[in-house]
């Protein structure tokens, strides 16, 4: 009982704060309800009316926006996104659902709230046992605090992935299970960490292609960029790479390739002083050292800083997730026609060249009351083959099902967007690693690793030039203090 008393009260917290964050007239109020509720902690009852009433208050002030389509005699689905892209994606497909499904026809209503007001509302609607829609869109960051709800707030989906999951990417399905073992989220996308280079750049300085074709890894990598920086005289503000202050996606790419994982997954305690992790932290720092590297400006290369960087072509290489071509057609389409994909370079050959990076995880919620036929829909939508073309065509992701990898209509076709773009077809770098996909586990502790490193360790290594070592035995330090 103490348990769920904590529980109910944090909801309570949490929806104060919606309260406030959306700007209520009656904050005081909000403030009162809450310290009546604490107040009254033993009188569960009590407390959880408090909350239910804070949840439907919450609700009300948040700002969203909300489309329906389908017959007006379909089973009526309501579906929350923080995405527009993929309340259209949903409709669209719900459309084309009904077009096939005659007998089970749907209503989809879709729901796009703000990023933070969505995930909120979801775990308070999980925790009070109501109001939670049908079916909801989860950010893999945030996936761990609703997924804790998995026994009872959330529909097991491995029946519905069962007609697909012979051909989607294992590890991007593993990235959203639950600790009982059981699918909970379907995937939007791999997120398959690439290799970006700048070749028009690096043909003018006299390099191929074939140069970086021949990359194998990390010293093989680095040398290539020396050679670049040689040809064009280490002109001033030019670099080879930038890495990262403020963000992991270096580390992860690391741990895949050592088949490390620094959270311990759901079984074992958090562990930041990995192999992976020192050498990949030791070889950035000798990069910078040598004037191979810069810092990202801001901290890494999807902000606007970073797009700018690239735009300006003081950088000719990084790695990011397949989701990043996207940001080269929407911030720097005059780039077009001037960089090459490829697999990441590994330390050692016979590693692991990639790891899925980011994501949304779709969940249904058991308070649905045809949870079957929300299931069904959403694995039909983002696993089989006709919502899989439109998540490529007009998302840019690349896609989990494998199926789809090696089809020439598909993969080679050339009206597609992406494919014009690149001097090669993604898809033919993905076919290649396929089977070298790893993925970093996103679980309770996650955050606390990732925000100390952002805010902390990525500084004092890379900026401070703090010995590798003891920059991570701080970081084990205050994960220890959250295990």
């Amino acid at each position: 009982m103490k348990k769920k008393l904590v529980s109910i009260l944090l909801c309570g917290a949490m929806a104060a704060s919606l309260l406030a964050g959306c700007g209520s007239s009656d904050s005081a109020a909000a403030d009162a309800a809450v310290d009546a509720a604490v107040e009254e902690a033993v009188e569960e009852a009590v407390v959880e009316e408090a909350v239910e009433e804070a949840a439907e208050e919450a609700a009300d002030e948040v700002e969203a926006v909300s489309d329906t389509t389908g017959p007006e005699d379909g089973t009526p689905l309501e579906l929350w996104t923080f995405v527009e892209l993929h309340g259209t994606f949903y409709r669209d497909m719900a459309d084309k659902w009904n077009e096939e499904n005659p007998d089970k026809q749907i209503r989809l209503t879709t729901v796009t709230y703000p990023y933070g007001d969505m995930h909120q509302k979801m775990i308070m609607s999980l925790q009070t046992g109501t109001g939670a829609p049908d079916i909801c869109d989860v950010e893999v960051g945030q996936f761990p605090n609703v997924v804790a709800y998995q026994e009872d707030g959330l529909v097991p989906l491995n029946d519905y992935v069962a007609p697909y999951e012979a051909t989607m990417v294992k590890s991007r399905l593993e990235t959203y299970q639950g600790a009982d073992g059981n699918y909970y989220g379907a995937p939007f996308h791999v997120g398959a960490t690439l290799m970006y280079y700048n070749l028009a750049a690096m043909e003018e300085a006299g390099l191929s292609q074939a140069d970086i074709d021949a990359v194998k890894t990390w010293d093989d990598w680095a040398a290539l960029g020396e050679k670049y920086l040689d040809a064009i005289g280490h002109e001033e503000g030019k670099y080879w790479t930038s890495v990262d202050t403020g963000g992991t996606d270096w580390m992860w790419l690391a741990m895949a390739e050592y088949g490390e994982d620094w959270t311990g997954g759901f079984d074992n305690p958090a562990n930041v002083q990995l192999d992976s992790v020192k050498n990949m932290l030791t070889m950035q720092q000798g990069w910078l050292d040598s004037g191979l590297a810069e810092i990202s400006p801001d901290g890494h290369v999807d902000l606007e800083a970073g797009f700018q960087n690239i735009l300006d072509h003081n950088i000719m290489s990084f790695p990011k997730a397949a989701w990043y071509m996207s940001r080269f057609l929407n911030y720097m389409p005059e780039e077009s026609g001037n960089w090459y994909l490829a697999p990441c370079p590994v330390f050692s050959e016979g590693q692991g060249r990639s790891v899925g990076i980011g994501g949304t995880g779709t969940v249904v919620s058991n308070q649905s009351a045809n949870p079957e036929l929300a299931a069904e829909f959403v694995c039909w939508a983002k696993m089989g083959e006709e919502g899989e073309n439109y998540i490529w065509e007009n998302l840019g992701f690349d896609v989990c099902n494998t199926a789809l990898w090696t089809q020439d209509d598909f993969a080679h076709d050339d009206s597609n967007q992406y494919n014009q773009f690149f001097r090669n077809y993604p898809y033919d770098v993905l076919a290649e690693i396929k089977d070298e996909i790893g993925k970093i586990s996103v679980v309770e502790i996650s955050p606390t690793i990732n925000d100390y490193f952002c805010t902390t360790t990525a500084n004092e290594v890379l900026e401070q030039g703090m010995d590798v070592d003891e920059a991570l035995q701080e970081l084990q330090d205050a994960v220890d203090l959250e295990q």
